[in-house]
């Protein structure tokens, strides 16, 4: 994922995880579907998407396990820290994700969340297949060598 040039994109969290773990073939941007509270949370940077996941199920996708932290003002009308969250996708990009999840057994993760340019909260999910063991050796091999290029290059 390239990064954004726009100077008002604020991320708010970022799985860094998914990358070492799946091998990512596509990624999409999503609306999601927020309370109040919810939103307030976010914007202090309460909230954790490394063990979360979506799924298309009912003909929607879901955004399952992420944690937005309780919003301390909100007292009576708070929100529940991991509840299931609605993500907005037009009907194609849906489609393709439920061929991709059914069809070719890949997996929806969240790669990062963030407040766009009009202030939106928006998640970009990637359609991706988990990586073995093997493949995981290999990816940290090649970052252990760019690391070490760049600091021999630096060197000279």
């Amino acid at each position: 994922m390239a990064k954004s040039k726009n100077p008002n994109v604020k991320t708010i969290a970022e799985n860094r995880r998914a990358r070492y773990d799946y091998a990512i073939e596509d990624d999409i941007e999503a609306g999601i579907v927020l309370e109040g509270s919810e939103v307030k949370s976010l914007r202090q940077g309460g909230t954790q998407i490394a063990e979360a996941y979506a799924e298309v199920a009912d003909g929607e996708l879901w955004l399952v396990n992420s944690y937005i932290a309780p919003y301390a003002q909100a007292k009576t009308f708070g929100h529940e820290e991991k509840r299931r969250r609605k993500l907005l996708v037009s009907r194609k990009e849906l489609s393709n994700l439920w061929n991709a999840t059914q069809r070719q057994g890949m997996t929806i993760v969240p790669l990062s969340m963030y407040f766009n340019g009009k202030g939106i909260a928006k998640l970009r999910v990637g359609i991706a297949k988990g990586k073995k063991t093997q493949d995981k050796r290999q990816t940290e091999a090649k970052r252990d060598w760019q690391r070490q290029k760049a600091r021999l290059l630096r060197e000279h």
